[in-house]
């Protein structure tokens, strides 16, 4: 029920979208032949026509459209009609082709001010991680800290901890013996093993049965993330070197040895790299009151655990006044434009992968969950973000998208006579089919999530 009334709640933005175009066209003296909620695919549960208007709802109620005269070849117009779309001036058409996203920004507005009005708060966009208990394979490093439940992560590696994901990457990505190290520790590790033997001090292989004096274990650079890698805007890449399995081998081989004899012919930088590979150490400060506590030196296990229980708790801001209502709606409608806009611009630049993207099929799965967990209020918020990125996707200056459209009417402003139909064709076909192998490509992305757990 939480997924079908995801679909409710999504199907909405687009007859948002689409009644956008149609009462733009109206108030401009264009006529609609048609306007159909959902895709014409398969069966259509209703048909009736109000006016010269036919609407039309079908059963596949993800999709929709406004049908002019000029879409029509049958249409019973005179070609150099004033109602048809063709017809009108370069302005007038602009607008109603950008009503569509107007009105899906204004419906996000709408939408968080009703929240905001009748729940009284709306989110802050940051959490409250506390300390709940500690589990049976707690660390020990933390166990001895004596932390209170209630106790707030404040810091972890001097990056504030304002969302789960940021206890969540950090611990990850700290796991002991996570398979990279770096340059400059493989190098000081060489530098080590060749003190303590000289004789491979000039050699680059070791020979089998070869006795090597291995130098004591030391911890790895702490890992530092920055904001965008946080908020998955950038993927993690650390600029280091991959074990080789041959390397991993060796590495659990070796482990914590001081003195070890080679079973098999290696070469000095791959013992290097692999007894380089060891813990990374997070630094993580807690507040009791006014009171810091700080844990350093903290070593995630080999699953990036620290064997602890947390509590999340999301900060809100009251909005209990009109004037609460009104402003921080906006300041929140306005955070989330900046941030869809912000994630586009990652995305073009080539800094999220592909199979990051995430589709319809997860937005309906994460949007169920939320109305599980925590309720219809969330399911609105979210929906009124579906929305903002909605209206900017479809901005953007790429064909098939409202925003090609108004490219191509801008190219006519700029020429002074429409841009060829046969162009416009080709043109709008080649985008229709990549648009439709992205759709796949994160249905494919979703799918996997789901089956994988990632989401």
């Amino acid at each position: 029920m939480n997924i079908i009334l995801m679909i409710l709640l999504i199907s909405v933005l687009i007859l948002v979208h689409e009644a956008g175009h149609f009462l733009a066209a109206k108030m401009i003296g264009m006529r609609v032949d048609k306007f159909g909620f959902g895709l014409p695919i398969g069966t259509t549960l209703f048909k009736k026509k109000f006016g010269e208007t036919e609407f039309l709802i079908h059963a596949c109620l993800l999709g929709g459209y406004v049908s002019f005269p000029d879409d029509e070849e049958d249409c019973d117009l005179p070609p150099d009609s004033p109602q048809r779309f063709s017809n009108k001036p370069v302005g007038q058409r602009a607008i109603v082709i950008s009503a569509g996203v107007i009105a899906n920004v204004l419906f996000a507005y709408f939408a968080i001010m009703l929240i905001a009005f009748h729940w009284g708060f709306l989110p802050a966009n940051s959490y409250n991680l506390t300390f709940s208990k500690n589990m049976d394979d707690v660390l020990e490093s933390v166990k001895s800290a004596n932390l209170q439940k209630g106790d707030v992560f404040y810091s972890i590696n001097d990056t504030l901890v304002t969302y789960p994901v940021v206890y969540e990457k950090y611990t990850k990505f700290s796991k002991e013996k996570d398979g990279f190290v770096s340059e400059a520790k493989v190098n000081e590790t060489i530098e080590k093993i060749t003190q303590l033997n000289p004789d491979l001090a000039n050699k680059k292989n070791i020979p089998s049965g070869t006795v090597v004096l291995l130098p004591e274990q030391s911890d790895e650079t702490p890992v530092k993330l920055t904001n965008d890698q946080i908020i998955g805007f950038e993927q993690y890449e650390p600029n280091e070197i991959e074990l080789s399995d041959f390397q991993k081998k060796i590495r659990d081989e070796f482990d914590n040895k001081e003195q070890i004899t080679t079973t098999e012919p290696m070469e000095v930088r791959d013992l290097a790299i692999a007894i380089s590979d060891t813990r990374k150490p997070l630094t993580i400060v807690f507040k009791r009151g006014n009171e810091q506590i700080v844990l350093n030196n903290i070593y995630p296990n080999k699953d990036g655990k620290l064997g602890i229980e947390i509590a999340l708790s999301e900060n809100v801001v009251a909005t209990k006044t009109p004037k609460a209502i009104i402003t921080k709606s906006i300041k929140y409608v306005n955070y989330n434009i900046g941030l869809t806009v912000y994630g586009l611009k990652k995305i073009f630049m080539g800094k999220i992968p592909l199979q990051e993207m995430r589709g319809i099929v997860a937005i309906t799965k994460i949007g169920g969950d939320v109305i599980a967990h925590y309720g219809l209020y969330k399911a609105i918020i979210l929906t009124a973000i579906i929305s903002i990125n909605l209206a900017i996707v479809n901005i953007l200056p790429i064909p098939v998208l409202d925003g090609g459209h108004l490219f191509f009417l801008l190219i006519e402003k700029i020429i002074g006579k429409p841009v060829s139909k046969n162009i416009l064709e080709k043109v709008n076909m080649f985008f229709f089919f990549l648009l439709v192998a992205l759709m796949v490509l994160m249905i494919i992305n979703d799918a996997v999530a789901i089956f994988t757990k990632q989401i």
